[in-house]
C-alpha cells in the first residue's frame, strides 16, 4: 500500500479523496467507489499501487489513439478497479473485481520495472489502459515522472471522471488521452455507468486547455445512444472545442450485464461517422469494423487517403510533417 497522492483530512479521521470526480468522504476503513482506494486510520491509502493486473505491448491504434504516432508500440498497463461501474464494460474481469469479488489481484512491478520494459521492448508510449487510469493514479504519475525521462510518450485511456487536481498533477507528463463520452445524457450515465456526464465533459474541456492532445470515443449502442438527437449533441459538443478533435465511434457487443441488446449493426456505425462528418468533423472514425473505409485518416481538404489502416494495422501513413502531402492541408495530432 502506498499513501495516497491526493486527500483532504475531514477531522475524526475522515478523508475526503480527491482523485477523481466522486470526491468520496470516507469514514476509517471505507474505501471509496472504485474499491481501491481505502482510509486506514485517517489516512487515505492505494490498495493496488505498483500491482499490475495488466502489462502487454499493444499498437497504439488498439487505444484506439489514430493520430498519435501511427504504428507506435505502447506499453499498455492496468490496475484492477475502477471509478464507474458501466454495465456493458468489456473488461468488466478486471475493472470491477474489487466491486463483484472483494479481491484485489496484480503482480508487483515497480515504475522503474515497467519503464525498463517499455526501453526493452521498443515502446515510443505507455498507455495507462484497460481500467480507469485515474483509480491508481499514485502509480501512474510514478511511472509517468520516469517515462517522461526518457523521452517516452504517456497517454491516458479514461472515462474522464478525473478530479481537476488530478489532471492538474499529471498534465507535465501526459501527451494524449482517448477520452470516453459514452452518451450526451446525465440520467443515462447515473443509470447505466453510476456516474454523471458534467465531469466528462469538464475534464475534455481542460485536457485542451492544458494542451494535451484528445481524441474522444464513443461506443454506440443500440437504443440507448445511438439517436440522431444524441449524436448531434455529442458532434457539436466537439466541434465547439475544435473540429479537428478525432471523434471514434465503435461498435458494439452484448457483454457483461448488458446482454439483452444486440450487437451494433455496421450500417448504423457509419451513419453515425456521417453525421459527424456532415456537422463539420474532420476526422470520424468507425471502430470495431475491420475493413471499413472510415478506420482510414482522410483529408478533409482534398480527400487523399493519408493513412490506410486495416484494423490495427498501418497499411500506408502519406502523412509529410503533420500535413497533406497533396494540399498541404495540416493535420492535428502527435507525428514522429
Amino acid at each position: 500500500m502506498k499513501e495516497a497522492r491526493l486527500y483532504q483530512s475531514l477531522g475524526d479521521q475522515k478523508v475526503q479523496c480527491r482523485t477523481c470526480a466522486h470526491y468520496c468522504v470516507l469514514s476509517p476503513g471505507k474505501c471509496g467507489v472504485c474499491g481501491v482506494r481505502q482510509n486506514l486510520d485517517g489516512k487515505l491509502y492505494s490498495l493496488v499501487y505498483g500491482k499490475a493486473i495488466a502489462l502487454h505491448v499493444d499498437p497504439i491504434e488498439k487505444k484506439p489513439l489514430f493520430h498519435v504516432f501511427p504504428g507506435a508500440l505502447a506499453l499498455s498497463i492496468a490496475t484492477v478497479g475502477c471509478n464507474m461501474r458501466c454495465d456493458h464494460c468489456q473488461n468488466a474481469d478486471i475493472s470491477q473485481m474489487p466491486r463483484d469479488s472483494g479481491e484485489i489481484q496484480g503482480r508487483e512491478v515497480s515504475p522503474e520495472e515497467v519503464v525498463n520494459q517499455a526501453v526493452q521492448a521498443h515502446c515510443d508510449i505507455i498507455a495507462y489502459t484497460y481500467t480507469e487510469p485515474t483509480i491508481y493514479l499514485d502509480y501512474a504519475f510514478d511511472i509517468s515522472v520516469l517515462a517522461h525521462e526518457k523521452n517516452i510518450l504517456n497517454v491516458f485511456v479514461t472515462n474522464g471522471y478525473l478530479s481537476k487536481e488530478s489532471l492538474a498533477a499529471v498534465a507535465p507528463y501526459l501527451s494524449a488521452a482517448n477520452v470516453d463520452l459514452k452518451m450526451y445524457r446525465d440520467d443515462m450515465y447515473k443509470k447505466v455507468c453510476g456516474a454523471r456526464l458534467s465531469p466528462v465533459l469538464e475534464t475534455i474541456e481542460r485536457m485542451r486547455s492544458l494542451d494535451i492532445w484528445v481524441e474522444v470515443t464513443t461506443l454506440l449502442i443500440p437504443g440507448l445512444n445511438d439517436s440522431r438527437d444524441e449524436l448531434k449533441q455529442i458532434a457539436s459538443f466537439i466541434i465547439n472545442l475544435d473540429p479537428g478533435i478525432p471523434w471514434h465511434i465503435s461498435r458494439f457487443y452484448p457483454t457483461y450485464r448488458m446482454i439483452d441488446r444486440p450487437p451494433t449493426t455496421p450500417a448504423s456505425v457509419q451513419e453515425a461517422r456521417q453525421i459527424g462528418l456532415d456537422m463539420g468533423l474532420k476526422y470520424v472514425y468507425t471502430g470495431n469494423l475491420p475493413g471499413d473505409s472510415g478506420e482510414s485518416t482522410f483529408c478533409p481538404r482534398c480527400g487523399s487517403r493519408l493513412i490506410h489502416r486495416m484494423g490495427y494495422q498501418i497499411k500506408k501513413n502519406m502523412i509529410r510533417a503533420g500535413a497533406c502531402p497533396d494540399c498541404g492541408e495540416n493535420v492535428p495530432g502527435l507525428w514522429r
